[in-house]
């Protein structure tokens, strides 16, 4: 049995994608750029910061720390507006309240933390975790491991007894190089086959699969 349970969020917990697109789709828009659908999409995960840098240098514009330091805050912004839209998937509420008071529970997202602690409130599942990091609580994006390596420290356990629920290759990958087990749902915009390629320990379709509850307390 694992000692904790480590949760991404945008695409894990919560569907999100359509909330997160069109709110870099406008912060985008004010500085005159636009992207396909299809490439924010993929780089949900990364953190905002790290996705406005890699569309301003694809554009041949200068990548001002100011200017991204402005987008992240306009992307926030607008995806707090859309907070209404976004939704829990399927078996996400009976997932962590199956693991109360079995593991330690903490939720790791590079999406920024103003976004992150309403989303958790307003959907009403923050007292599920005993610690929350977001992208300022670290130096380095995934797939880096820091933020999960951090997330343990915070809840007292080594990597080793935790397990990770992550939907993007970028999170999947950082688990592993955290030496952490990993689950990965294609609930986000990865297949079963791109996951596989980052050999989680287990893949499954939905939340609600029996598979997750019983590889974490085995």
């Amino acid at each position: 049995m694992f000692e904790a349970v480590i949760f991404d969020w945008d695409g894990t917990l919560a569907d999100t994608r359509k909330a997160i697109v069109v709110s870099f789709q406008r912060a985008l828009k004010e500085i005159n750029l636009e992207v396909p659908t299809e490439y924010i999409e993929r780089r949900i995960g990364i953190g905002a910061s790290e996705t406005f840098r890699e569309i301003l240098q694809a554009a041949n514009r200068r990548v001002d720390e100011k200017i991204v330091k402005q987008l992240v805050e306009r992307k926030s912004r607008m995806q707090l507006e859309l907070s209404s839209e976004i939704e829990l998937f399927e078996g996400a509420r009976e997932l962590l309240e199956g693991l109360k008071g079995q593991v330690k529970v903490g939720l790791a997202s590079m999406n920024n933390r103003s976004v992150i602690m309403h989303l958790i409130q307003i959907k009403g599942v923050a007292e599920y975790f005993e610690t929350v990091l977001t992208v300022e609580a670290v130096s380095r994006s995934k797939p880096d491991p820091e933020i999960f390596l951090k997330a343990a420290t915070q809840l007292n356990v080594i990597p080793e007894r935790s397990v990770v629920l992550e939907d993007s290759l970028f999170g999947v990958k950082a688990a592993k190089s955290a030496q952490m087990a990993c689950i990965a749902v294609t609930t986000g915009v990865y297949s079963k086959q791109e996951l596989e390629v980052e050999t989680p320990d287990l893949i499954v379709k939905t939340l609600r699969d029996p598979q997750i509850l019983r590889f974490i307390l085995q």
